[in-house]
């Protein structure tokens, strides 16, 4: 072989070209890099979907798996005061009352020279007043109110038909601590009068205290 002759490049003088195999190599390595990453980051989003369903639900856990806000007890429903009534002790500023009967439906009240006639019809609340007091107090019917279905209010007769009832000490009566007294109510209502309750004070200043009649 001359010195001066072209070297002969074909492979089968050992001198293969290795380009193509090496961009071969890289095309292929760059595509598995790139699944690789896409599955990691799909895996890690199922992971945070997983754990927000598992732990997310709008309220918080024990621990144990169970809602707490569900495990709570309900609410407790506060009941309302009961109402006063015929026989239950009431009271207001110096006094404590007892209503014990009512009667109603009357034409007319008193005996003899005594006896009234109603405009409507007498309804009378019977009852006990008592000083809880520490000085007198006067009871004055006239500061006891009588009230209707439809929350309208009827004064005490406080004339000559209530100092005609027997045993009644509710017109102006001075009333020492400690002390107690009966007393009757009088009212001069319509005939188509819906009794509800009785409003009674200390005095016309006071507050008052309801007892249902009804």
């Amino acid at each position: 072989m001359h010195g001066n002759e072209p070297h002969d490049m074909s492979p089968q003088y050992g001198h293969a070209q290795p380009y193509p195999q090496t961009v071969i190599v890289q095309k292929k390595g760059g595509g598995c890099l790139r699944a690789f990453f896409i599955g990691a980051a799909v895996m890690a989003g199922l992971i945070l979907v997983g754990s927000l369903l598992s732990g997310g639900g709008g309220g918080s856990s024990d621990g144990t798996g169970s809602d707490t806000a569900a495990a709570s007890p309900p609410a407790r429903k506060e009941s309302k005061p009961k109402q006063a009534g015929i026989g239950d002790v009431v009271k207001d500023g110096k006094f404590a009352f007892k209503v014990t009967k009512v009667e109603k439906g009357l034409a007319q009240v008193g005996e003899g020279l005594l006896v009234s006639k109603a405009q409507g019809q007498y309804v009378l609340v019977r009852l006990t007043v008592k000083n809880i007091g520490d000085e007198a107090q006067l009871f004055d019917d006239s500061s006891q109110k009588l009230i209707d279905t439809k929350g309208r209010q009827y004064d005490a007769d406080s004339g000559a038909a209530a100092l005609g009832l027997k045993d009644s000490n509710a017109f102006l009566n001075n009333i020492n601590p400690g002390n107690s007294v009966k007393g009757i109510l009088l009212f001069d209502v319509p005939k188509g009068f819906d009794l509800k309750a009785v409003e009674l004070h200390d005095s016309m200043f006071s507050g008052g205290v309801t007892v249902a009649l009804s």
